[in-house]
């Protein structure tokens, strides 16, 4: 048995009131009301709902999430010896800035400089930055003066390979390219190297070589050194003499090539 000032209270407890009054709608807005709901489509006509995206998430360019442990070797920057102009026009932006000297590795730490400097001299302009290299290799360092051996060190900083004629920074807004020039050449000053500022539709790069025209890009693919068609008769006469005269050469077309009797 409950107590006494409490017995009171079991009334509004087991019956309570859940009335609800219906909502009122004027004259005026009931027929607007009904045409909007007559042009709804129906739950039949209605699309499937998307549960998933393809859209990969936003990550950091100057931190990978994994690979610190993988001890990635110094290597070298990608040399584009087969006539490949990849990575040197303007894709997304308007603006660019390109490596022009050689290739480098650059450090994070260099490239987070060099776009803090750009969005510095931009403070209060609508504009967005694009990026087109990241950060991916593990740099590993040992203590100093430390005997030979024992193992390649522990990680130090990400750095990138940037290859020769590399876009790295693309920019687009509605702001003048003089001041997109002095934000990029403040960018250049920070990081190592020589830069260049290029524009939407300026003509890709093969190598050093800015390439205008068809007949430059056939100029510079075309083999510097003549390759000489092959031939049995060459192929023999750079042969000793004894090679030629085995049982497997009779019969041959060549003059002087067959099996001596």
């Amino acid at each position: 048995m409950p107590p006494p000032r409490i017995r009171t209270l079991f009334p509004s407890f087991t019956a309570p009131s859940l009335a609800i009054r219906p909502a009122t709608v004027c004259t005026k807005c009931r027929p607007k009301i009904l045409s909007h709901l007559a042009n709804q489509p129906t739950t039949t006509q209605q699309l499937p709902i998307r549960l998933f995206t393809t859209t990969t998430p936003a990550q950091n360019w100057l931190l990978p999430r994994a690979g610190a442990n993988k001890k990635d070797r110094k290597g070298r920057p990608r040399v584009p010896t087969g006539g490949s102009t990849r990575g040197t026009t303007i894709v997304w932006g308007e603006y660019g800035l390109r490596l022009l000297d050689h290739d480098r590795r650059i450090s994070a730490a260099q490239l987070k400089n060099g776009e803090e400097t750009i969005r510095k001299r931009l403070r209060g302009m609508r504009y967005r930055l694009y990026t087109r290299i990241s950060a991916n290799i593990g740099v590993y360092t040992s203590g100093n003066e430390s005997r030979m051996g024992k193992g390649k060190g522990s990680f130090d900083y990400w750095a990138s390979r940037v290859a020769v004629s590399k876009i790295i920074f693309e920019l687009k807004g509605d702001i003048h390219e003089q001041v997109v020039r002095d934000a990029f050449r403040l960018a250049g000053n920070k990081l190592p190297g020589m830069y260049e500022f290029v524009r939407k539709g300026d003509p890709p790069v093969m190598g050093i070589t800015k390439v205008g025209s068809p007949a430059a890009e056939a100029e510079l693919r075309r083999p510097r050194v003549k390759v000489p068609e092959p031939s049995l008769a060459s192929t023999a006469e750079r042969l000793p003499a004894g090679v030629m005269a085995g049982p497997q050469f009779k019969g041959s077309n060549v003059p002087g090539l067959g099996a001596r009797d």
